[in-house]
């Protein structure tokens, strides 16, 4: 069952970027809208009030716009590239009694069999899945069971059981997490010794070379005093 959140927001008046940047001292600055809106609607709203919806785990929250009572999601968030603090955030309206689209992180569970008793390794390849269900039937982490992987074998997305109110919208066959035969320490050392040998062959084809040059130099020599 998803979490609900109350967020304090203040409408706002659309500005230019560089009024944007005092805004941000105290604010963070962003977007309303909905499928069935006319007009987008800005707004400002605090950075505690932003950490303590973050902190809360919820994925509808509750906003108030223009005097009414409505349901929204994050729907995209932008983050400065070096600081990760929060630039903008986009608000979208949402009907409770129609389904939305989210990304839920994966919980991946057990320990695979091809790592514990094969020797494996382990890579997971995605770490949320797509999908399209209710908002109140929006699941808090959805769990992948890894424990009878062998390797060579993985799980992929439409492996995942996720039950009868959720519908999958990431593609089937996405992999989301596989064991891998680890390299033998045979290979390796098979592979320095070819090229060890690759780099004495190449020193005596030089010294060859190297030898051969100073043949032709003393019969150029020799020539040089006969000459003479």
């Amino acid at each position: 069952m998803a979490k609900e959140f109350k967020l304090e927001i203040e409408k706002r008046e659309l500005v230019k970027k560089s009024a944007l940047k005092s805004l941000r001292k105290d604010f963070i600055p962003g977007i309303y809208y909905s499928s069935d809106s006319k007009q987008s609607i800005p707004f400002q709203i605090t950075k505690k009030m932003i950490s303590e919806a973050i902190k809360s785990g919820a994925y509808i929250f509750n906003i108030s716009v223009e005097g009414k009572k409505k349901n929204v999601l994050f729907k995209s968030v932008q983050y400065h590239p070096v600081t990760d603090d929060i630039l903008h955030i986009d608000l979208f309206g949402i009907k409770m009694d129609e389904k939305v689209v989210v990304k839920v992180p994966l919980n991946i569970i057990g320990d695979a069999v091809g790592v514990k008793e094969e020797g494996g390794i382990l890579s997971q390849a995605l770490n949320e899945l797509e999908i399209s269900c209710l908002p109140l039937s929006i699941p808090d982490v959805i769990d992948v069971d890894i424990s009878k992987l062998h390797i060579n074998e993985n799980i992929q997305a439409g492996n995942v059981a996720l039950g009868d109110d959720l519908d999958l919208v990431t593609p089937e066959t996405e992999v989301i997490a596989s064991v891998t035969q680890m390299m033998k320490e045979e290979e390796v050392a098979t592979t320095d010794d070819d090229l060890e040998d690759d780099q004495e062959t190449e020193s005596e084809e030089s010294e060859t070379k190297s030898d051969g040059n100073e043949s032709k130099d003393n019969d150029k020599n020799s020539d040089d005093s006969s000459e003479g």
